[in-house]
């Protein structure tokens, strides 16, 4: 029997983790106040890169004594950067919950070979932060972009605790309320919950963790790009927009523009509630079909931004396949490109719903998986 497609089609079917969709109404005009074939060590520059910076204090409230950096190679480069310069004065606790927190802990065990603690949990669950000894330096994701399960609250980590905390906030930062007093160090990549273009980092430290910067010499030798110091002082210049290497003023033009959306709708408190609208309108999907289930084992560490899912009926055959004929065919009809689960998580569906997609787009999406779904059944 054919089944009926849907009568409404997400206005917008970009529902990729990342990059991720572009803010509302986008167009490149938007852009034409970029300063292209210019220096950003020129004036005009400087002062792109330096109002990127205060921008991002604005909207996530980052405190005053915090140094924010704009750095090369995305959120990749701004944890690299950390973890090269900061870890080895202390005993070293890694977590990981999903393929990025496992290639961290690749990193700190195998390239700076130092023996760290290292607590896993599956794909869909956290570790239990209350066994984690945070006089150590810890090293973790705020958000698994690639299991769909976050950190609740900052509740864990203690105020007067030794080592620093190294967060990796990726897909966090702009959609959760990161706790400022409990993070030392705090990277994410804008081309996330901001969906602006990839290839920058930022870098965000703590006194704390400029402390440890200025006092402290790694055994190993730093690529210049990692470099934060110079003669046991931090080179103050790369938290006031003179970056590492050169940016792309196009791509800074772009974070700029999705910076003042947000604080148009009205900042932080904003951002988040169009994220955790968009996570329920799946959330109540998936509560009511009994053929696909968050793949979030806790409701409280579900993921407000990377929302994956998996299918559970008992009559798919082949669990990897079916999941990828299925997201082949929502793209096929035009209402959700780049859904298919991260290539190391388990098979399923995984769905951006990070601030800059709309809800109605999410609401419509919705049936287009429940057609999808029973189509590929019928056609096993």
């Amino acid at each position: 029997m054919a089944l009926e497609a849907p009568a409404t089609r997400p206005a917008n079917p970009r529902f990729s983790s990342g990059p991720c969709a572009k803010i509302p109404g986008f167009t490149l005009d938007m852009l034409s106040d970029a300063p292209l074939g210019r220096s950003h060590r020129a004036a005009v520059g400087k002062s792109k890169l330096a109002e990127a910076i205060d921008l991002t204090r604005a909207v996530l409230n980052v405190p005053a004594d915090y140094r924010i950096g704009i750095v090369p190679a995305s959120d990749t480069g701004a944890v690299e950067m950390a973890m090269w310069s900061l870890l080895g004065p202390r005993p070293v606790e890694m977590l990981a919950w999903e393929s990025f927190g496992e290639g961290w802990v690749t990193d700190v065990v195998k390239q700076l070979k130092i023996h760290a603690e290292v607590k896993k949990a599956p794909y869909g669950e956290i570790v239990d932060l209350n066994t984690v000894d945070f006089d150590k330096d810890v090293v973790f994701t705020w958000n698994g972009t690639t299991s769909g399960v976050r950190v609740p609250n900052g509740d864990a980590i203690p105020a007067n605790r030794q080592g620093l905390t190294i967060c990796d906030a990726t897909s966090a930062a702009f959609a959760m309320d990161l706790p400022w007093d409990k993070l030392d160090v705090v990277t994410f990549s804008w081309q996330k919950v901001l969906g602006g273009e990839g290839g920058h980092g930022v870098l965000i430290l703590s006194p704390r963790a400029v402390e440890r910067l200025e006092h402290y010499t790694p055994a190993w030798p730093l690529p210049k790009i990692f470099r934060m110091t110079k003669g046991g002082k931090l080179i103050e210049g790369i938290f006031k927009g003179e970056t590492i290497n050169t940016p792309s003023m196009l791509c800074v033009e772009d974070y700029l523009m999705s910076l003042k959306w947000a604080q148009g709708l009205g900042g932080l408190p904003a951002l988040i509630a169009r994220s955790e609208a968009n996570a329920k309108a799946v959330a109540d999907f998936a509560a009511t079909r009994p053929w696909i289930a968050n793949l979030a084992v806790d409701p409280a560490t579900a993921s407000c931004t990377s929302v994956c899912l998996k299918f559970t009926d008992a009559r798919i055959k082949d669990d990897a396949a079916f999941a990828k004929a299925v997201a082949k065919r929502l793209e096929k009809e035009g209402v959700a490109l780049d859904v298919a689960a991260y290539r190391d998580a388990p098979a399923g569906l995984r769905i951006w719903c990070g601030a800059t997609v709309e809800s109605s787009d999410v609401v419509a999406l919705m049936p287009w998986i429940e057609y999808a779904f029973n189509t590929e059944i019928e056609a096993q």
